[in-house]
């Protein structure tokens, strides 16, 4: 029987066990486990959140692994609610069918493939389509949207099943997978058994360097086990017999990387060799294979905390309503290691109709539909989904009208 939770003793990517501890977040629930009124009696299980800088290949990643089937046998987020995240699965498809000139005989898979919002849009080229996912819930959900789908953790098993039921791909995605990957090193050969000759595999991720210099702590969380720069990639890639061949950096989720890769003895793409040294140069210079920019981060965050927490109280004080946007597993880590909670918000609006009606995990608050703020008009709205914050504030555009104000807590504190 798999454990609950196990400390890491070895880098996930070069083995090393020469590791830097920089940031404790304490015990924690899963940021996704949101609970029923009726849980809210029972006791919450937390589990240990701290991460940490291998000093011989710099990955940074968390040293305790949850169990996957605790955080990925339901889970109760959909890309389809965003339309800034469905804006770039549109993107992305057009780039992927034109890099590799999709057709009707073309197979795309998508690993950790939700609700099947990204693979619609391949399936309207008329490129054939396959999704894998862990979760029960979302595989139903994406078969009943006209997307096969197949149920379990992608791995080298997985891989074999799938060809010997369809065939080797053109392309596989992965977006925000990768970093949810205990064994990199069985995925990487997973992909490899998977992927045909001549195909592509791409992902994304939010990338590290934005995570330090945006202070971007709530990232940090169970579910993403690594956070990668440049160097731990190309040194996975060569343990793997693939190669990184373009890399596009974007403002998603605050600032992430899109990553091309394709086996070595595929000669059809031209390798940005340039690029790749520009990106490490950058690097280097943001600090993140210094073992001082870490601790400096970690300063930061704790005085972030002290300034969100005091800033909060004050305003409850002056008797002011404040409410909470986004129900996501980054805004629940920030209201966990700030410890603010139903004390301080009168409640949580999302726009995932999984998620209302329920509670956040660890901190209790009542999570409602987003009508909710034009029936109670908040003084203040904490937008706790950061990334999403552009798209929020405009969808909220009558709660400036009236004088109310939102509250942004990344990279620092402003009231706006």
């Amino acid at each position: 029987m798999q454990k609950e939770v196990v400390r890491l003793i070895k880098c996930r990517i070069c083995g090393s066990k020469n590791f830097y501890d920089f940031l404790d977040l304490g015990k924690t629930p899963i940021p996704n486990g949101f609970l029923s009124k009726k849980d809210l009696r029972k006791k919450e299980k937390k589990y240990p959140l701290v991460v940490s800088l291998c000093l011989n290949c710099h990955l940074v990643q968390l040293r305790h692994n949850v169990n996957p089937k605790i955080m990925f046998g339901n889970y109760l987020y959909i890309p389809s609610s965003s339309r800034t995240r469905l804006d770039n699965f549109r993107e992305l498809s057009s780039k992927v069918k034109r890099k590799v000139d999709l057709n009707e005989k073309s197979l795309v898979i998508d690993i950790g493939s939700n609700d099947g919002s990204l693979l619609n849009f391949f399936k309207n080229y008329g490129v054939q389509v396959l999704g894998v996912d862990p979760a029960k819930n979302l595989v139903t959900v994406a078969k009943l949207n006209g997307i096969p789908t197949t149920h379990g953790f992608f791995t080298q098993a997985l891989a074999k099943k799938i060809i010997k039921q369809n065939k080797k791909a053109s392309a596989i995605l992965a977006t925000n997978v990768v970093a949810h990957i205990n064994d990199l090193h069985d995925f990487f050969k997973a992909i490899n058994v998977l992927l045909d000759d001549d195909g592509i595999f791409v992902c994304q991720f939010p990338y590290l360097v934005d995570l330090i210099e945006k202070n971007q702590f709530d990232t940090i969380y169970h579910e993403h086990l690594s956070y990668f720069s440049i160097k731990p990639l190309l040194k996975l890639s060569s343990m793997h017999d693939l190669e990184i061949f373009d890399i596009e950096k974007m403002n998603l989720d605050g600032g992430s990387l899109r990553i091309y890769w394709k086996k070595k003895s595929n000669k059809n793409f031209k390798i940005y060799k340039k690029q790749l040294d520009t990106l490490i140069k950058d690097e280097e210079k943001a600090g993140v294979y210094n073992k001082n920019t870490y601790e400096k981060f970690s300063k930061k965050i704790n005085k972030l905390k002290l300034s969100v927490k005091k800033t909060l109280i004050d305003l409850k004080k002056k008797k002011y309503s404040i409410v909470g946007y986004g129900a996501a597993a980054k805004g629940n880590i920030l209201l966990n290691y700030f410890e603010i909670g139903d004390s301080i918000f009168d409640y949580l609006v999302d726009s995932t109709p999984y998620k209302q009606g329920l509670y956040t995990p660890g901190t209790h608050i009542a999570i409602f539909d987003e009508n909710k703020i034009e029936i109670s008009k908040p003084n203040y709205i904490l937008i706790l989904a950061w990334n999403f914050k552009e798209e929020i504030m405009n969808k909220n555009s009558s709660h400036r009208k009236r004088g109310g104000k939102f509250i942004i807590t990344m990279p620092d504190l402003k009231i706006i």
